[in-house]
């Protein structure tokens, strides 16, 4: 079982497997890649021998052979041509060259099996199981922030400790923990640490310094830095490094290991055959993607390099119907109290499972006349679709952890490292569920479909419609409801003796639409907010009281916001705390003018102000001069590098200002800050408290100047008299 593969320029591989003794290395020159060329239309009457002699000349070839595989789910098998390759960086050109080579036009031929990263493809082709066999040592390395634009660092941590000094000291020092921990895994704050490390020690003449655990090769550059955009948001993607023997975990461009943990990794390690050090970089849609690989693998399915499925035809009045979301039942705005939640277990992957929605089966040809999916007539296939396969397992393997959770739970003396383990596997999961669904209607997806993600959605309203329908009849009232969850407190003008129990109607509900409804939590109380200059309901904002517990749970306001301070962070919540215990708007507004006191006063230390936003252009693609701005100028100073898609951090220092000098870099020592900027954000995050209850921050501003107004009159009278 390697959880790290290592590929040198002279084609040779190496197998890393963790042992109870360190990690062995298994040298192979045997492996060739291997990528497939077929007709893209399958009842084309196409001759692929002339393009199989032509690859069979090429230097970079090793073989060619004509075999039997489906190049779609859609598919029978069919005779198509294999190519192996010598290395595997050769494989995405030899594909492009299949277009040039042969004398068919340009649509006429399809590539298949082309565009997988380097170890999935390893571990795929040879079946090697990347899942660690044994526990992996890691060793964390990180830099602050000011060093990262530095050729040579004069601070590094390293397993906790900060090391200072010389480069000759903090070589030294890294040497020693590698020696010393052995590590598989390096946990690095940035990539660039890799590469840095190697010039400091070229520029300071120690031959000796490698972080590899191969005598041949330092490191190896993957691919350079990037920015992209997803859905409107910019991203940025960092330049990723090899250094063999040891998989690196870049903690500025890692998803996964950022959102659970090292076992939550491994748990998709497992199912994706991706190893340790690919799985972290990989987004959840790369990994998904790499599942359902795995899937069509074991199908004999040959995956396409580029998607292309045509939309399926469809009537006009079929398309407005399609063209709809999942169901939403606008919030009651307001304070509701005695609230309960239901949420459908992971709605949209059950709906792909119990309706058996997969882009293989839905509208198939053979039941063409059936209407299965509600308000749209499409038809689904009775044999089980292959998407099927993929999310059962993963939806019964997050079932039981979650059971294994609560019972850990129940407890005397709970396993505390045992529960990290199990949330971090159960948090991993999650997310593949939750991008499942959208992923069927993403354009690059290889095997999605928008029927599917049409009909899922279809699905959802039935069985959202349904639930609503049936707890209104039990004596319930809805007062919200958004895609896989409903809010409900008792019916007024029902009796208590005439309302059903809330449990017997979920597990009524959840045999009539096979998918199970969950009591998700009972509040004392939940408060929707409108939106700003509305009163419709905000969708995605509310927040309420747990009933029996200290907790709140928070969604969409201040306090859920990652650009949010801390300061403004924790007077929101307590503001919460006293609206919980008293109910009413004054003890809000007395604990905000005690804060805007603080705040006035200079008595909030500035790292409590700091804000942090997302950088989307070069500094130069600004034409407003903005905070953000003003922060990249200042950094741009400083010579700290920051690309699009990545954070930056600030202290607004004056707000009136357009210059640089509006801000100050969170990493530098900060003297003042504007009271009035950060007054303004906290009336605003305020005023999210209140607006449920009727108080918009008009409101508040003409309540505080009241009592200020009155506390300079009782001032003034005292002073005279």
């Amino acid at each position: 079982m390697p959880f790290n593969i290592d590929f040198l320029d002279d084609g040779r591989v190496l197998e890393w497997e963790a042992t109870a003794d360190g990690a062995v290395a298994t040298e192979r020159d045997d492996y060739t890649p291997r990528f497939y060329v077929a007709p893209r239309d399958p009842d084309a009457d196409l001759d692929l021998t002339t393009l199989q002699s032509v690859y069979d000349q090429h230097p970079d070839v090793v073989a060619t052979e004509m075999v039997t595989r489906r190049p779609g789910f859609r598919r029978d098998e069919e005779a198509v041509l294999a190519v192996d390759v010598a290395h595997i960086d050769r494989v995405t050109p030899l594909a492009r060259q299949a277009r040039q080579l042969s004398a068919y036009p340009v649509g006429d031929l399809a590539c298949f099996n082309v565009d997988f990263s380097r170890e999935f493809r390893y571990c795929l082709e040879t079946g090697a199981d990347p899942t660690p066999a044994n526990e992996l040592s890691t060793l964390r390395l990180s830099v602050p922030v000011t060093e990262t634009s530095n050729d040579v660092y004069e601070e590094l941590s390293v397993a906790g400790d900060t090391i200072t000094g010389s480069p000759t000291d903090i070589l030294t020092a890294v040497q020693g923990a590698l020696d010393a921990h052995d590590p598989d895994v390096l946990v690095c704050s940035t990539s660039e640490i890799v590469p840095t490390l190697y010039e400091m020690a070229t520029d300071a003449g120690i031959d000796d310094f490698s972080l590899s655990r191969w005598p041949d090769v330092d490191y190896q550059q993957l691919a350079s830095r990037s920015t992209y955009s997803s859905y409107g948001r910019v991203g940025h993607s960092p330049a990723r490094y090899n250094v063999p023997g040891r998989a690196i975990i870049d903690e500025s461009n890692t998803f996964f290991y950022g959102e659970t943990n090292l076992d939550g990794v491994f748990d998709l390690v497992s199912r994706s055959k991706k190893p340790v050090q690919e799985l972290a970089w990989a987004s959840i849609g790369n990994v998904l993607t790499a599942i359902q690989i795995c899937e069509a693998h074991d199908r004999g399915v040959l995956v396409p390099w580029n998607s292309w499925r045509h939309e399926f035809y469809k009537p006009m009045g079929t398309l407005h119907n399609a063209d709809r979301g999942g169901f939403i039942f606008a919030p009651d705005v307001g304070l509701h109290e005695n609230v309960h939640e239901l949420d459908f277990s992971s709605l949209y992957p059950n709906i792909i499972c119990t309706r058996n929605v997969s882009p293989d089966v839905i509208r198939c040809d053979c039941h063409s006349d059936r209407d299965d999916v509600p308000g749209l007539g499409y038809s689904i296939c009775d044999d089980r679709g292959y998407l099927v396969d993929v999310l059962q397992p993963i939806i019964d393997a997050r079932d039981e952890i979650k059971a294994a959770i609560r019972r850990e739970k129940e407890r005397d003396d709970p396993d505390e490292d045992r529960l990290a383990e199990l949330k971090g596997r159960s948090g991993a999961l999650k997310w593949i569920l939750v991008a499942c669904f959208g992923y069927q209607g993403f354009s690059n997806a290889k095997f999605g479909r928008i029927e599917c993600h049409e009909a899922i959605n279809a699905f959802a309203r039935e069985i959202l419609l349904t639930a609503k329908q049936r707890l209104e009849t039990g004596g319930w009232r809805v007062v919200h409801g958004i895609v896989d969850s409903i809010w409900v407190t008792p019916d007024p003008d029902v009796d208590d003796e005439d309302r059903e129990d809330l449990e017997t109607l979920a597990t009524e509900i959840t045999e009539r639409v096979e998918i199970r409804l969950e009591h998700e939590a009972h509040y004392d109380w939940v408060a929707f907010v409108p939106q700003r200059e509305s009163d419709a309901g905000a969708l995605t904002k509310y927040f309420g009281k747990v009933a029996g517990d200290d907790d709140f749970k928070i969604r969409g306001i201040e306090a859920r916001q990652r650009s949010t301070p801390p300061f403004i962070e924790d007077i929101q919540r307590d503001c919460l705390d006293r609206l919980d215990a008293t109910q009413s708007p004054d003890a809000v507004l007395g604990r905000l003018e005690r804060a805007i006191d603080e705040l006035q006063a200079g008595n909030v230390a500035v790292e409590r102000l700091v804000e942090r936003n997302r950088v989307s252009k070069p500094l130069e693609g600004y034409s407003q001069n903005t905070q953000n701005v003003a922060a990249l100028k200042r950094a741009h100073d400083q010579e700290l590098a920051v690309h699009p898609g990545q954070d930056i951090e600030y202290v607004v220092v004056d707000d009136e200002k357009s210059s640089r000098d509006r801000v100050a870099l969170a990493h530098k020592a900060i003297e003042t800050y504007d009271a009035s900027y950060y007054e303004t954000q906290l009336v605003r995050a305020i005023e999210s408290v209140l607006l449920p209850l009727g108080w918009d921050r008009t409101d508040i501003r003409r309540r505080l100047a009241e009592t200020r107004e009155v506390e300079l009159t009782e001032f003034t009278a005292a002073r005279n008299g």
